[in-house]
């Protein structure tokens, strides 16, 4: 049991974290770096089933993120039912056509080309899981008085990365899809007015025949910068 004290009245508890020397510390780092970089961004999915227990595990990994004052303002809402993954997508289709016949400049279709998207989003009923992560803006006491969050928009993309690093260690594949706006989210699954749609991320297995697009990430030194003493 770890031991326990209080700090200015609030408990503590002794923390201990494993540790490497510096060779294995290496190939730790470059082993994981090396499988996260197998991660692509899928849109061809297959309808095999995926048990919920792996569903809530990566949501469950994902809430171990970091969050401003330890407030976790998220919520995920894991959808396997058909007819409301059919209702998601034809709300979805309906943004989507907006912004791809009207609502993105030149510039930005231009950017898509490569990737060959467009306003159809079929995956939102194949995938047999969907994700959304909404944010919190706020909490309501008792007594109906709000309080404020912190860092919100910061604490939620950190635990999107987290999920999307736990669906890729469990096998599976993902799609992070914003529809713009996706106020629509929120109107189907009845969440209340503190929530704040987030992400929509498909969950699933990849389908037998899966086309990715032939891209690669940018180099180290081209996005970092070490600042190394003498």
């Amino acid at each position: 049991m770890s031991a326990q004290k209080l700090i200015d009245g609030y408990p503590f508890i002794s923390y201990t974290h494993d540790s490497f020397d510096p060779p294995q510390m290496k190939a730790q780092a470059a082993s994981f770096q090396q499988w996260m970089d197998k991660r692509r961004t899928v849109r061809d999915f297959a309808d095999t089933p995926v048990p919920r227990e792996v569903i809530a595990n990566i949501i469950r990994t994902a809430s171990t993120a970091p969050s401003g004052a330890h407030k976790q303002p998220w919520t995920f809402c894991a959808i396997s039912d058909p007819a409301l993954k059919k209702i998601i997508r034809e709300e979805a289709e309906k943004e989507e056509y907006r912004s791809y016949n009207g609502r993105m400049p030149q510039e930005w279709l231009n950017d898509l080309k490569p990737l060959q998207t467009d306003w159809q989003k079929p995956f939102l009923e194949v995938a047999p899981w969907l994700i959304v992560m909404f944010k919190r803006i706020y909490e309501t006491d008792e007594g109906g008085k709000k309080h404020n969050n912190y860092y919100v928009q910061e604490s939620i993309g950190i635990a999107a990365g987290f999920m999307l690093a736990a669906i890729h260690h469990a096998g599976l594949v993902a799609l992070t899809h914003t529809p713009s706006p996706m106020n629509f989210l929120a109107d189907i699954l009845q969440r209340p007015e503190n929530e704040k749609p987030f992400l929509l991320v498909p969950v699933g297995y990849p389908a037998e025949t899966c086309w990715v697009p032939d891209i690669h990430r940018k180099p180290l030194e081209d996005v970092a910068v070490f600042y190394e003493g003498k």
